[in-house]
């Protein structure tokens, strides 16, 4: 990425947003924003922050990627052992946001989360990188560990557990969580403060709505 190369696009880009401006579907909107960050070259365009509560009502954030966008609603990929899983599975509740702060840009999501299938997860798992899936396999994500010497003797164990078999299989703790979103915030920075913000909303009766927020 340039910083050239960002100033041409963003400057192609529209600089206004308004209902009339918006894909008829969320995730329709939300794939055009996405490819024109990549056409930017931004470091990382489906980095989202994803933000979960735990039992105690303690927040926490992390950056993890976007994997998947469709109709039902944004997938991402984890270790279903790790803090941010125990958080999901205690709390349905979740959120991400899309920061693409070169562009003056930024999608906020919010829902309810829920397991990807497994038949899902196995195909995504089949396009990683072996060296990704035998990590997979090696880390204890979030757990304490006693060195980085540790963590790397778990990899030589994994790589030798597997060095005879031509596919890697999905881990058992492994898998993708489904972010089903009741509204979706697309946020265009304006001059003065004055942006433009608005808002996908998912009625009872499953419908969506779009509304306008103040800055």
């Amino acid at each position: 990425m340039t910083v050239d190369r960002v100033d041409r696009v963003r400057d192609e880009l529209r600089t206004t947003l308004d209902a009339a401006d918006l894909a008829p579907r969320w995730d329709l909107q939300l794939a055009a924003w996405l490819a024109e960050a990549t056409a930017a070259e931004l470091a990382e365009p489906t980095a989202m922050v994803l933000a979960s509560v735990d039992l105690d009502g303690s927040p926490s954030t992390r950056s993890v990627l976007c994997k998947g966008i469709d109709t039902r609603g944004i997938v991402f990929y984890t270790n279903y052992t790790s803090a941010k899983s125990r958080d999901l599975r205690s709390n349905q509740r979740a959120s991400v946001t899309f920061p693409w702060y070169a562009l003056q840009r930024q999608v906020n999501v919010r829902g309810t989360v829920e397991r990807a299938s497994r038949e899902e997860t196995a195909r995504y798992w089949a396009t990683r990188a072996r060296g990704s899936q035998l990590g997979a396999w090696a880390s204890p994500q979030s757990v304490v560990m006693s060195s980085r010497q540790a963590l790397e003797d778990s990899l030589d164990a994994v790589t030798r557990r597997f060095s005879d078999s031509e596919l890697v299989p999905v881990p058992p703790h492994w898998g993708g969580w489904l972010l089903r979103p009741d509204r979706v915030e697309f946020w265009q920075g304006r001059k003065d403060r004055m942006h433009d913000r608005l808002t996908y909303d998912r009625t009872p009766d499953q419908r969506w709505t779009i509304h306008r927020l103040a800055p």
